[in-house]
């Protein structure tokens, strides 16, 4: 009974290009070829306007003769993802999760037939699958999973590399209509379609995310990731100040004029169609977090508040939900570590 509706008439129109090679810079001996490209900072500032331009979005290769800057995927990979027309993804790198095969049962016939669930590894995580006895039938697929192994990740940090398939699936799926995204400590416990239908569809939004249970304001979020070290400290302070003299301000949770009901996102869930200003969000949120720090959580109010004010005619349809929604569709486990730290506990109780 689900139908996908047509294509919103109040969704802003624009086109999107994407920087796909990057000539070395003139007179610069240090110049290397990087996976987002060298944005600078009047670049930066002129992608936040919705209009049809060419920004830079990740996937920018290097100059012919040049190593490739990364994410490179085997061709026949490639010609599937590139088939998808609504696509569930997510990731595992550097062994950090065990895989979670979506509830089969919840998983409709229509979504087995219409929808790609996609997992993302790097050649370490399918060598312990293979260990542990998951390896991939002749086809790739793992259960519902197809699994995709990316060769040539474009950064050290694992965090960071995790957040291409997360911020860009407009890039990965360039067919798609729509995207779910799941991290892998997440297992989905709902249809995808019933998903979509819930938070896009039936209200007319283009982006869907949970607020965090917890904290609301950014202020609060810079100070927690400080406290429990989360990353370089000098980093997310030249971050934070930049944000705030751009214009960033503290969440009032009673102010009638609050453009989002919780300016820090959970993230761990997110469904989007792909409009040009959700793709173009999408390209602006992963710029921040490939510019300073891979703690997305720090960079999307900021993100979000400077683009709707770039662009006061074109409003972007978010659908900012509660986080007690997520926690319905979709499980929660712990990570690797953590359960080696549990069962380490119990060892010395």
């Amino acid at each position: 009974m689900l139908i996908e509706p047509l294509e919103s008439r109040k969704f802003a129109r624009f086109s999107l290009q994407y920087t796909e090679v990057e000539d070395k810079t003139e007179g610069e001996e240090q110049w290397e070829p990087r996976f987002a490209g060298h944005q600078s900072l009047e670049e930066r500032e002129n992608s936040f306007m919705a209009r049809d331009q060419n920004i830079k979005c990740g996937f920018v290769k290097a100059p012919q003769g040049s190593p490739s800057t990364g994410f490179d995927l085997a061709e026949d990979d490639t010609n599937y993802i590139s088939r998808c027309h609504i696509a569930v993804s997510s990731c595992i790198f550097g062994n950090s999760d065990r895989l979670r095969t979506p509830y089969d049962k919840m998983v409709s016939r229509l979504s087995r037939k219409n929808v790609c669930f996609v997992m993302f590894i790097d050649e370490v995580t399918l060598q312990t699958l293979t260990a542990e006895g998951r390896t991939p039938d002749r086809m790739g697929f793992i259960g519902l999973w197809k699994i995709v192994v990316v060769k040539n990740l474009p950064y050290t940090d694992m965090r960071r590399v995790g957040k291409i398939p997360k911020l860009l699936p407009h890039r990965l799926f360039p067919s798609a209509r729509y995207s779910i995204w799941l991290d892998s400590k997440l297992r989905l416990q709902l249809d995808p379609l019933v998903i979509l239908e819930y938070f896009l569809w039936r209200k007319g939004h283009e982006y869907a995310i949970s607020n965090h249970y917890d904290r609301h304001c950014v202020w609060e979020e810079v100070a927690q990731n400080k406290r429990l070290n989360k990353y370089n400290h000098t980093v997310i302070d030249q971050q934070f100040t930049f944000y705030q003299a751009d214009g960033l301000t503290r969440f009032n949770a009673s102010d009638p004029n609050r453009l989002l009901s919780s300016n820090v996102p959970e993230g761990s869930f997110i469904i989007r169609a792909h409009t040009p200003m959700s793709n173009l969000f999408s390209c602006l949120w992963f710029n921040e977090v490939e510019r300073f720090t891979p703690r997305d959580q720090l960079s999307f109010a900021y993100t979000y508040q400077k683009l709707t004010r770039m662009n006061p005619g074109k409003p972007f349809h978010l659908n900012m939900f509660k986080d007690c929604e997520r926690r319905a569709i979709a499980k929660l486990f712990r990570h690797r570590s953590e359960e080696k730290r549990s069962i380490r506990k119990k060892a010395t109780e």
